[in-house]
């Protein structure tokens, strides 16, 4: 138990599905790491009592350190699992008359997201999930606006009115209004939602409401419309969430304003219109807080990874940057929002383990225990083992440290279980079965690092691989080896890893616009000031939008740093690449060839130099404005090199560990205790109360001065 004087500065927070981590920064930069199971009914609760956790080891109060704070940063997966469980608010949709089935049709794609290869490939296993806006709450209206944005058929507005009365009368709750190519023309959507507002106003009625051009004016009708749909649907209830998080924060004495972290990378407050960019945020904190080490440390490609309770996260930062999706799908909906591209697999620590009664083969999950563990976990209510009972009859984890011992789990209670369910039917050994299920875990991780690296075009020897989340230092050995990598980091703070990141990331607000300018080969020079000229009039269009979500919480104008960017193509290509302008606003020839020349460098970075195409000409198909204000961020430990052999009180015994068919005698030690410089060689574990790191037989890892494992095959 230590005690500190130097006041608290920086809270981050990763609410996940399983586990609820926090994030604790000095000023003088150390950081302690929290961990509570995550209370889907009241998350301000399992925040609270992770942070509680976390504090006690700077024998600190909550009362006493959320006053200290500056700034808290919030990731977490509740507004996604509204969407994925349907109980978010009854919404109506009001879009052009013809079009009514625009929401419930969808794209084609959503009839099959995220189901495997073999579902995919057979048309009867197709199936689309239930709309968010049911037909009952969906009217049209007649207006018509062509694709190069000319009003061919001018807004009915009475019918706007009788709409407005006829959704709310089915229950609408919000109205969303999405109008063909509004992207193109704003005139029309924007008069459909002041009059909505005049009529609901007339009615006594006060309830949100949503115009796409407000919010995602981007191509692709059905990509913006579910997406407008969300910030009414699931954003909105998730705002009420986040109010009672901050109103704990408040109750504790905290003075700072609550911070989300966004699909973007950066961090919006709770407040912001947009909120739907922050439905999935926890993934996105780990691959944050790997970018902040990767400068840190002269990284510049990164394969990071996130192992939780329900899925394995992965993305790829090159060349110190990582990229951004234009129009991702989250929850089996194509949607119009900049995401941090990242690739996920429904496999994790908590993964459900069953037979498949036909091929009698071991399918993991994709459906997680979650926060319930697994049928070690006499407490669970469950019926079905998980990938952490495997864990525990191994000997990998300690029954009685889970989460610093708050939860005990049961061995005898894992085994007879695993036996019953899997070893009996298989006619295996438990040992051999549980031993088995690990194995496959980590084969299917493993190769799919190796598919997701390679796919790319990249090699897995010039990356460094981060790995971190609750289960993640568990696994590592198993899905890195044989991969090659440069390096495999594994961070003291693993469990925290995202929560950390949240702390890291900058407090910025961005805005995408498309547009749509194309320069040919043979393009003149007046052209080409053209693009300049509607790029920079977009530009100040999205300032101006940014600048005013910082007036909501709080700032001047004068403290935002403008960053703009654009998404260009070589004219004819299917995909555009996101680009940081290397200018602030284009007017010039000049300016264009400054434009051209970051895309080619960009280019060349994702693609390859010999595959630049510019006889094609260029095409800019969007906008985007980021803007972001000075916040205060954690500082890396430093800590004096101790030499190879760790301190005796940092052995704290052994247990025997089942791998390769035999019990291993494994030396146990405290994480806390090994110093910078410590070796320790496999059959080992490492202990900390929010993780465990393992390093079998042929492994060995050291502790840097950072405070970074490094994992070694040395066999």
């Amino acid at each position: 138990m230590q005690v500190h004087s130097s006041p608290v500065q920086v809270m981050g927070i990763d609410a996940g599905g399983t586990m609820t981590d926090t994030f604790f920064v000095r000023e003088d930069g150390s950081f302690v790491v929290g961990k509570a199971q995550s209370n889907p009914g009241d998350e301000s609760q399992a925040i609270y009592e992770s942070s509680i956790d976390a504090l006690a080891e700077w024998n600190r109060q909550v009362d006493d350190v959320f006053p200290e704070l500056l700034t808290c940063v919030y990731s977490g997966t509740a507004m996604l699992n509204r969407v994925v469980q349907r109980k978010g608010l009854d919404v109506g949709l009001m879009c052009n008359r013809g079009f009514e089935d625009i929401h419930s049709m969808g794209r084609a794609i959503q009839s099959y997201l995220g189901y495997a290869l073999e579902e995919r490939i057979h048309l009867n296993c197709h199936r689309y999930d239930e709309p968010l806006v049911p037909l009952s709450r969906t009217r049209g209206v007649t207006e018509r606006t062509d694709v190069q944005g000319q009003v061919v058929i001018p807004l009915r507005e009475e019918e706007v009115r009788v709409a407005t009365r006829e959704l709310v009368a089915r229950g609408s709750k919000a109205i969303v209004i999405s109008l063909l190519q509004s992207h193109k023309n704003e005139k029309s959507e924007l008069r459909a939602r002041d009059i909505c507002r005049e009529e609901l106003k007339k009615i006594g009625m006060d309830i949100p409401v949503f115009a796409t051009v407000d919010y995602y004016p981007s191509r692709k009708e059905t990509h913006r419309t579910n997406t407008t749909i969300l910030e009414a649907y699931a954003a909105e209830p998730s705002r009420a969430t986040l109010k009672k998080v901050s109103d704990r924060f408040k109750k504790h004495g905290a003075k700072f304003d609550l911070r989300v972290m966004a699909t973007h990378g950066g961090t919006i407050g709770w407040k912001a219109k947009e909120l739907a960019r922050t439905i999935v945020s926890g993934p996105i904190g780990g691959v944050i807080g790997s970018k902040f080490l990767g400068e840190k440390l002269g990284y510049d490609n990164i394969a990071c990874s996130d192992i939780g309770g329900t899925s394995f996260d992965m993305a790829i930062i090159t060349k110190g940057n990582f990229a951004i999706q234009s129009d991702p799908d989250m929850a089996r909906l194509v949607l119009s929002l900049p995401l941090v591209a990242m690739d996920s697999v429904g496999a994790g620590a908590g993964s459900f383990i069953r037979i498949d009664p036909y091929s009698k083969a071991i399918k993991l999950g994709p459906d997680s225990a979650g926060y319930r563990v697994g049928m070690c976990w006499a407490d669970s209510g469950l019926d079905t083992v998980s990938v952490s009972d495997c864990h525990v009859v191994l000997g990998y984890l300690n029954p009685d440290n889970f989460l610093g011992g708050a939860i005990k789990l049961d061995v005898n209670r894992a085994r007879k279980y695993l036996k019953e369910q899997i070893a009996d039917p298989l006619g295996l050994t438990v040992e051999d079965a549980a031993a088995g299920v690990i194995e496959l875990l980590d084969l299917n991780l493993r190769e799919y690092m190796r598919s997701v690296i390679s796919a790319k075009g990249y090699n897995p020897a010039d990356f460094v691989c981060f790995s971190y989340g609750g289960a993640g230092p568990v696994h590592t050995y198993g899905y890195t080896e044989g991969l090659g990598f440069k390096d495999v980091v594994v961070p003291a703070w693993a469990a925290g890893f995202s929560a950390f990141g949240c702390a890291c990331a900058e407090y910025e607000y961005r805005y995408d616009k498309s547009v749509d300018v194309g320069v040919g080969p043979d393009a003149t020079d007046a052209e080409k000031v053209l693009a300049c000229t509607t790029l920079t009039d977009a530009w100040a269009e999205l300032a101006a939008k940014v600048i005013e979500e910082f007036v909501i919480n709080g700032f001047k104008p004068q403290d935002v740093l403008l960053r703009p960017g654009y998404r260009m193509q070589f004219m004819g290509q299917l995909n555009d690449l996101e680009i940081n302008s290397p200018i602030t606003s284009a007017s010039t020839l000049a300016d264009w060839d400054k434009m051209v020349k970051a895309f080619d460098d960009t280019y060349a970075r994702v693609y390859a130099s010999s595959a630049s195409s510019p006889e094609l000409g260029f095409g800019v198909t969007g906008a985007i404005m980021r803007g972001s204000v000075v916040s205060s961020k954690p500082e890396l430990p430093e800590e004096p090199d101790a030499g190879p052999v760790p301190p005796t009180q940092a052995h704290i015994g052994s247990r025997p560990f089942y791998r390769h068919k035999k019990w291993w005698d494994a030396q146990i030690w405290s994480m806390e205790a090994l110093k910078a410089g410590n070796r320790v060689v496999g059959p080992a574990i490492v202990e900390s109360p929010s993780t465990t790191f393992i390093v079998p037989f042929g492994f060995e890892t050291y502790c840097d001065a950072h405070r970074l494992f490094h994992l070694k095959e040395v066999k």
